[in-house]
């Protein structure tokens, strides 16, 4: 991204040249770290016109509750969020409860299952309890799209979709690659983009933040507001997280997600599982340090002076202050030293006790049956990668059967690990 001419833009708005200064240092806060501001020259423009106003930008931010518990993909996006609203703007996060019953198709190949009105309801106040961990709770404006949304009657609806091509509709990715490859389409797919950009619409944003997977989206925010005669939003996208399988962006549904709630213990091991490569990912997201800090470290580490799992304990602690606190972080750490890196037996072992159907069990299907695994092929390549011990004895045979009655110590990975009893 280019930086825009504040000198030059100032002149053309018949603005005083000495709001540039501050517009200037607004602006490089919050360009930092992003992918896209579309368009810059626009948002200049709002930074140094609300400066000579003394009137704050709104800015958006959507979040359907499609799941119950915000995690660390969602918090990118929050940070920045934070920034605008540590220099003064109106931040209005917006939970999209009539708009996850549509279900958003961003990035998907089949159409997502609609949720129920109880399942928006409770991940719609668990969104609302969590975002203040990132936010300043007294300095947000938390709304709802149900609001404007759900009076809408079918002529208004109509008149809506009226705005909309089916052209421009196909030009999105997903859409885009779905047709050609003969997947389905539902018709209430195509209203998704549409109801969104209808929330800029009723909200009078003058900015929206998303994903890169949002920017269709957010950009029909701008084109319905361009037609109900408002000022167009900027938009300003922001990276995806990938998850800790190192391959997809960050999902609750994928099972590759660190919850912002989730206890001490699982938050630094699940930090602790991501690869040497990936981490620095989440050191430029999360750590703190600036640019260059995070460059020196690397230095270090690929020059062999730090250990890479120290510099991964470091970044999982850090995360882990930063949702809970230091002492919670320092206990979280020597639980994973005692569990793993020592190669220790913990005596506070979560106790399970499996009741079996014949006389033994196989291996890959107790450890889906503890919830150790999402599925049986999960386990076995577990096995054969070497991650699955008994009594600390690596198990490399994945047709192993396990006999009632029997009592043993189990660990599956870096995080799981119980002491299971089997009765027949």
């Amino acid at each position: 991204m280019s930086k825009p001419n504040f000198a030059a833009l100032a002149t053309e708005l018949k603005l005083p040249h000495t709001l540039v200064p501050e517009a200037e240092r607004q602006y490089d806060i919050l360009a930092s770290g992003t992918v896209q501001i579309i368009p810059e020259d626009a948002f200049a423009k709002k930074l140094l016109k609300s400066l000579a106003n003394g009137t704050p930008l709104k800015v958006k931010l959507g979040a359907d509750p499609t799941a119950p518990d915000l995690h660390l993909g969602h918090v990118v996006v929050l940070d920045k969020l934070r920034q605008f609203q540590d220099l003064g703007h109106h931040v209005q996060l917006l939970i999209g409860d009539f708009t996850a019953a549509i279900g958003d198709p961003s990035g998907r190949n089949k159409t997502r299952p609609p949720l129920t009105r109880d399942q928006i309801e409770a991940n719609a106040k668990t969104y609302a309890e969590q975002v203040y961990k990132v936010l300043d709770k007294d300095k947000t404006e938390l709304m709802y799209n149900s609001t404007w949304s759900t009076p809408l009657g079918m002529a208004d609806i109509i008149r809506l979709l009226s705005q909309v091509t089916v052209a421009q509709l196909m030009t999105r990715e997903d859409f885009h690659n779905r047709y050609s490859n003969n997947l389905p389409i539902a018709m209430h797919e195509l209203l998704y983009p549409i109801m969104q950009g209808y929330d800029s619409v009723a909200m009078h944003s003058d900015v929206e933040l998303g994903g890169t997977d949002q920017t269709f989206n957010c950009l029909m925010g701008r084109e319905l507001q361009r037609q109900a005669n408002q000022p167009e939003q900027v938009v300003i996208t922001l990276p995806l997280l990938v998850g800790l399988d190192g391959v997809d962006k960050m999902s609750k549904s994928k099972g590759n997600y660190v919850a912002i709630a989730d206890a001490p213990a699982d938050m630094f091991g699940k930090v602790m599982s991501v690869s040497d490569a990936l981490m620095w990912a989440y050191y430029d997201l999360f750590s703190g340090m600036t640019a260059a800090e995070v460059a020196e470290l690397k230095a270090r580490v690929e020059g062999g002076t730090f250990h890479p799992m120290e510099a991964k304990k470091q970044i999982a602690a850090l995360i882990v202050t930063r949702f809970h606190d230091a002492a919670a972080a320092k206990a979280a750490r020597d639980d994973f030293e005692t569990r793993f890196s020592k190669n220790a037996i913990p005596e506070d072992l979560p106790e399970e006790t499996v009741v079996l159907d014949g006389a033994s069990i196989g291996l890959p299907a107790l450890m889906t049956k503890l919830g150790f695994t999402q599925s049986n092929s999960e386990g076995v390549r577990l096995i054969q990668q070497g991650g699955v011990k008994i009594d600390g004895a690596a198990v490399t045979d994945f047709k192993v059967q396990l006999s009632a009655p029997s009592t043993f110590v189990l660990q599956a990975g870096k995080r799981r690990m119980a002491r299971v009893t089997l009765n027949a």
